[in-house]
């Protein structure tokens, strides 16, 4: 059924009406009774119910003795749906009454009756009232109604109603006929635009999709659709490339770690010779497999911790410290490594000493990295630049500026990537790559951000921004 309405619109479009009609019907119904029925005992009636009750209802008024009552049906029918009656004789006066309420009357005028008969919902209840011979006296009784029952009498001229009958049928006729021919062509007009979005979607998972032009009144629909594709297939696109340089990282990483393996292979099948080595040589050869084993060892360290920081399994321990002093005993320890004991580093703050709730090894290790960076991968003239400052917003900005060879918008894309080792890795073979990307798991687990600001042939500079929280002067 399924696949015979997929290649058929007309079907489609009859099936869809015909759910129409029957909703409108279903509809009408629960209308009408919701409008025109009341309840009682049995269930809902409809509510004519009462003046059809009020008008048989006589057939249980007998005279007894000379004495005008209710026959004990009458009575049980009365005390089962909860109504009254009041009988009246030819001059309106009561002359039997069963359940009627104090605040009714026990005569009536002409006038009365008629404005009665006339009435609505008034007291907590809805009347009626009919009449019955009995020994040749007419005799007007009133039924009461618990019920909120609507009283509404048509007048029209039943001669010109008469003539027009023939004229309205055809009218109502060709009316329907219309609405049919309108509601049918809407509806396949509809089908087809619902068999272009369906199509849409079913192209965009088959990666088939063609852009669909953004008009008329599915014009939203068809540029969400648009969107979707563009996000699907730019995320395709990213998860690609994720995995080439995923793929590239463990291919260097691998490289990197045979690297070192090498000299600590080839030094301990010198020392298994056992060949007769002076005490020089082997403390030489010793720091060569040493220098190599620590370097295999920061590489696997660096891996761990970026899958700790990612997963939250790393012990966070925050401790309250003099953010510019311990931003500046960094700067200082760095610029005193024997191996940086050439460059140029400057540190500057414009704002008060504070302090500040961080991990301190975690924050060395975000900021040492930046700085490091900057040096390593720049020419020797290179001036690096650390300044610390207070921001509106209660923030603290880190900020690691450079007047190196900077970076094309190519390396920025990728630089906070967990595989990405830039473009220079010959001159800083140990990199792992992880850095950068640590130094942001590091800086957003303390709630802050970094971001970074480059261009080519003049520099780069870092930016974290750190929440100054509980912090106090």
């Amino acid at each position: 059924m399924k696949n015979k309405l997929k290649h058929k619109p007309i079907l489609y479009t009859a099936v869809i009406l015909a759910l129409l009609f029957v909703i409108l019907i279903v509809s009408a119904i629960g209308m009408f009774y919701y409008a025109f029925s009341i309840p009682e005992p049995e269930g809902l009636s409809l509510a004519s119910w009462p003046h059809t009750f009020t008008d048989n209802f006589s057939t249980w008024i007998e005279e007894k003795d000379g004495n005008i009552g209710v026959e004990q049906i009458g009575v049980e029918r009365l005390d089962e749906y909860g109504l009254w009656v009041q009988i009246l004789d030819e001059n309106g006066q009561e002359i039997y009454a069963h359940n009627k309420p104090e605040n009714y009357p026990d005569g009536y005028s002409m006038t009365e009756l008629v404005e009665l008969t006339e009435s609505g919902y008034e007291n907590g209840n809805t009347v009626f009232i009919s009449n019955v011979t009995i020994s040749d006296r007419t005799l007007n009784y009133i039924v009461g109604f618990p019920y909120a029952i609507g009283k509404t009498m048509l007048y029209y001229n039943g001669e010109n109603v008469a003539r027009l009958s023939p004229f309205t049928k055809s009218v109502v006729f060709f009316s329907a006929c219309v609405v049919v021919l309108v509601a049918f062509v809407y509806a396949f007009w509809l089908s087809r635009k619902l068999a272009t979005i369906i199509n849409g979607i079913k192209s965009i998972a088959a990666n088939q999709y063609t852009p669909l032009k953004e008009r008329g009144l599915f014009s939203e629909i068809y540029g969400s659709l648009n969107e979707m594709n563009m996000k699907i297939r730019h995320s395709e696109k990213v998860q690609q490339e994720t995995d080439h340089a995923r793929k590239e990282w463990i291919a260097n990483i691998t490289h990197d770690l045979k690297t070192p393996l090498s000299p600590v292979k080839g030094y301990a099948e010198l020392l298994a010779e056992g060949r007769s080595l002076d005490l020089p040589t082997v403390q030489e050869y010793g720091k060569i497999v040493l220098k190599n084993v620590n370097h295999m060892e920061k590489l696997i360290n660096d891996l761990k911790l970026t899958y700790q920081l990612e997963a939250g399994a790393f012990p966070f321990a925050p401790q309250e410290i003099r953010i510019v002093r311990f931003l500046k005993e960094l700067v200082i320890d760095i610029a005193n490594d024997p191996a940086f004991s050439k460059r140029t580093i400057a540190f500057e703050s414009s704002m008060q000493e504070m302090t500040l709730a961080v991990d301190p090894d975690l924050l060395r290790r975000a900021v040492g990295n930046i700085v490091i960076n900057a040096l390593v991968h720049n020419p020797v003239d290179t001036k690096v630049k650390v300044t610390v400052n207070l921001i509106p917003g209660n923030k603290i900005a880190v900020s690691v500026r450079d007047n190196g060879k900077g970076m094309d918008e190519k390396e920025l894309s990728g630089l906070w990537s967990r595989y990405y080792r830039g473009t220079n890795t010959k001159e800083r073979p140990e990199s792992s790559g992880l850095g950068l990307a640590i130094a942001k798991q590091i800086i957003a687990l303390h709630g802050g951000d970094i971001s970074v600001v480059s261009n080519p042939g003049l520099g780069t500079e870092f930016t974290i921004l750190l929440p100054c929280g509980a912090s106090t002067n």
